[in-house]
């Protein structure tokens, strides 16, 4: 069964106007109007200015009377629109095969069998939510088991995110309102004007006097929503995206067939991308059955690739997981994402040794949903900041870590506090007790000083830390600090903490 998510994005018009201008301050309300002949309109109002009261469909003069600080910007429906396509196109190379536009506020991905690479359906949501609130974008997402639940739920929560469980649409949807039900707004009037409130009140209604009437839109749109017809989703593609397809006038379904298509299909996708010098990084496979549905298998590379025998083990190593149902008419294979890639010659040495390539382990890691990742130093003298996790094949960096003073070769997740008799401000531990168990202190190296960054956070601007290597009765070795100097409570709260562990 698909799992659907619906990403609305409620304040797009507002949230590209600051997007386009990173000076506008976070506390300015804004409203964007929209206007026919004379007539001046509220199309849109972020959270600001919907907390004085502006409301859509409000008229311009009543919203500039009721806010005077209000700021007041000129709807642009088309760039709404290609800043919807490229988050749409974005969301494409991160977290599905499958991803399309949902209207002029969203966008729709089918995410069954790709949500294990995000970690699950929970963690990919809340990801979801957090990723494009960094990005500076309002989102409410929403998980079904199809697209019409998943599309009401995400305009119907006040929360970040909702997941419907599997074969629980029935009782997700019910009780909305039949605006979520995508029909044409005069329809839904009509409706009301008979009464019908709830999406439930109207699946219950016998559908011959409502189609009758309204035609066969109503129960088309129930059926979809419920699963009892299909809606398969039309995956956006850019003009700079690369694809192959084969159609088949006889459905296909056997293992050995689908490998042998995949395989032409990759020889016919590395000739693309090799007449515009580029190596796939991202590749789908999309399968399109002959009951309407479609299914997706994502290969990605660590590297930019064209070599046509690893793509296919890539993708031969993971076509049983296709569901043939009652046969395949179609497989199209597109390269989401690619990058430059030139031609290398392998130059035989005598004298140079051999370097493994150990690229093609990574990709498969990464392909069966694992993180794959480097540690590379990071310019920070706080311990916590001072590696940042990169791609596990890029290139080595320039940067390296401090060798003034040694270093744990463990860091805990974050430090642990710890009881500690010393004496301030200077003096190394006496004892330290960390984790339940109290250790004498044998021999103590220190104290090294280090200062906190106030062009991170205001809070640090007077913030020190005092570090000391310790070595206990059984020979473990300690790297802990005190935060302050020991003597002003400005520096911080003179408690101890433990942020490492000596090989």
């Amino acid at each position: 069964m698909a799992r659907v998510v619906s990403i609305f994005l409620p304040d797009l018009p507002t949230d590209r106007v600051r997007r386009d201008d990173p000076a506008i301050p976070a506390e300015q309300a804004i409203a964007v109007i929209a206007r026919s002949g004379s007539k001046r309109w509220v199309s849109a109002a972020d959270a600001a200015a919907r907390k004085a009261g502006l409301r859509v469909g409000m008229p311009a003069a009543k919203a500039q009377a009721l806010f005077r600080g209000l700021m007041m910007v000129d709807a642009e429906p088309i760039a709404d629109a290609e800043a919807l396509e490229k988050i749409a196109l974005w969301a494409l190379t991160q977290y599905s095969p499958i991803v399309a536009v949902d209207g002029t506020d969203g966008i729709v991905m089918d995410t069954e069998g790709a949500d294990h690479l995000q970690g699950g359906e929970e963690p990919m949501l809340t990801g979801i939510a957090n990723r494009f609130r960094g990005k500076g974008l309002t989102a409410r997402v929403a998980i079904a088991d199809t697209w019409g639940a998943a599309h009401a739920c995400a305009r119907a929560i006040s929360r970040d995110t909702v997941i419907v469980p599997r074969g629980e649409t029935v009782r997700a949807v019910e009780r909305l309102p039949i605006s979520l039900l995508r029909l044409p707004d005069k329809v839904v009037g009509d409706l009301r004007t008979l009464g019908f409130k709830t999406i439930g009140e109207l699946s219950n209604k016998p559908r011959a006097p409502l189609t009758l009437r309204f035609g066969p839109e109503i129960g088309r749109r129930l059926d979809q929503m419920f699963g009892r017809a299909g809606e398969p989703i039309d995956p956006i593609r850019g003009p700079e995206i690369i694809s192959v397809a084969r159609s088949f006038q006889e459905p296909i379904g056997a293992a050995e067939t689908i490998n042998k298509y995949v395989g032409r299909l990759v020889v016919q996708l590395v000739d693309e991308l090799q007449k515009k010098g580029l190596g796939a990084r991202r590749v789908d496979l999309i399968v399109d059955k002959v009951d309407n549905t479609r299914q997706a298998i994502r290969a990605g590379t660590a590297k930019p690739a064209r070599d046509v025998a690893w793509l296919t083990k890539l993708f031969k190593d993971r076509t049983e997981k296709i569901e043939p149902g009652f046969g395949i008419e179609k497989l199209t294979l597109v390269a989401v994402w690619a990058e430059p890639l030139d031609e290398t010659q392998k130059v035989s040495s005598l004298v140079e040794e051999e370097v493994t390539d150990i690229t093609p382990l990574i990709d498969i890691f990464g392909n069966r949903g694992q993180r794959v990742y480097r540690v590379a130093p990071f310019a920070s003298d706080v311990p916590e900041r001072s590696f940042a996790q990169v791609d596990a094949a890029s290139e080595p960096e320039d940067a390296t870590w401090s060798g003034h003073w040694p270093r744990p070769v463990r860091l805990l997740p974050y430090p642990e506090l710890a009881e500690v008799i010393a004496l301030m401000p200077d003096h190394p531990p006496v004892s330290v007790t960390w984790r339940g168990k109290r250790r004498k202190v044998k021999r103590a190296d220190g104290p090294e000083r280090i200062f906190g960054e106030w062009w991170q956070r205001t809070s640090e601007w007077a913030a020190v830390r005092d570090y000391f290597v310790i070595e206990d009765e059984s020979g473990e070795r300690l790297w802990i600090f005190r935060s302050g100097d020991g003597v002003d409570g400005e520096t911080g709260s003179h408690r101890w903490f433990v942020q490492g562990i000596f090989g």
